[in-house]
């Protein structure tokens, strides 16, 4: 595929790519947001009330809006 090199280890299994990102700039963004929802996809989520609620009541919801 132009523009997508595999680097493979001494076995020859493909370990890494390298992605052009003048030709492929415009997918990165969107692959490396699959790898992070992928990576925390069994982590605890909250609600957003809850989160707003507890900010509120330690009197930090000002620092972060």
């Amino acid at each position: 595929m132009d523009g997508i090199i595999y680097i493979t280890d001494e076995n020859n299994k493909k370990r890494f790519v390298q992605i052009d990102i003048e030709k492929y700039g415009f997918i990165v963004e969107d692959i490396l947001d699959r790898l992070a929802i992928a990576n925390r996809k069994n982590e605890d989520s909250y609600p957003l009330d809850d989160i707003i609620e507890e900010l509120n009541s330690e009197g930090n919801l000002d620092r972060y809006v």
